[in-house]
């Protein structure tokens, strides 16, 4: 399995439900209520997928009872809208820490975050990337998410070409291509790892460095021209 990969530097909660009870200490106790159910929602998904997913388990790992629950969220799907959403935010703003915090290779630091991230936070992350067909907002957050952060990446393409006097190399719909088929190709992996845990990629990705070293080339060359 996996293990945590430290960002140097970087004092970063890459593990959203520590994030949640971070944002809410100090804050109304309705505040903090809603987090606990959320975290509490964060733990069930990590043992089981979002089909499963019922509000008496989640009242259960929060301590709370059902009509608690109910006085913050309609319903579970209400519930794992607003939690993917709020999840979605956190991953970006995640990935833009690290990328800021090591300009010598962002591409590398946004891609050790993205595993970390994954790792931390597995039953979001299989919602996000398999079982997005019922919620509408956070499907629409994590397309969101994908443009924005592509986006970034053929900016940084761009200037680089206009930096070399080559901005007219190639077409900007090429490179929003191969950014989508190379993020695609990076979800993929990680979730045949982490959340399925293929035994022959298992046997084959037991360094974190190398798997990053993998990822992380696959987005240079796939990006290059």
């Amino acid at each position: 399995m996996l293990r945590a990969v430290p960002l140097k530097g970087e004092d970063q909660v890459l593990f959203y439900p520590q994030a949640l009870a971070a944002r809410a200490a100090g804050r109304p106790k309705g505040e903090r209520t809603r987090a606990q159910i959320q975290a509490a929602a964060c733990a069930v998904l990590d043992r089981q997928g979002p089909q499963d997913f019922t509000v008496s388990a989640v009242c259960e790992a929060a301590g709370i009872s059902n009509g608690t629950f109910y006085i913050y969220f309609a319903d579970r799907t209400v519930l794992l809208d607003e939690l993917l959403v709020g999840f979605v935010g956190f991953l970006q703003a995640a990935m833009r820490v690290a990328g800021s915090a090591h300009p010598e290779d962002p591409v590398r630091a946004a891609t050790s975050a993205y595993v970390e991230l994954f790792r931390r936070n597995p039953g979001l992350m299989r919602c996000l990337v398999h079982h997005l067909d019922t919620l509408p907002q956070a499907r629409e957050a994590f397309h969101r998410l994908n443009r924005d952060w592509l986006e970034t990446v053929v900016a940084a393409v761009e200037r680089r070409l206009m930096r070399l006097g080559r901005g007219e190399a190639v077409d900007r719909d090429e490179l929003l291509r191969r950014a989508y088929a190379l993020g695609g190709m990076v979800d993929q992996y990680l979730s045949a790892l982490i959340l399925s845990q293929d035994p022959a990629l298992v046997a084959i990705s037991a360094s974190d460095e190398a798997v990053i070293d993998t990822l992380t080339l696959i987005w240079k060359r796939g990006m290059s021209l």
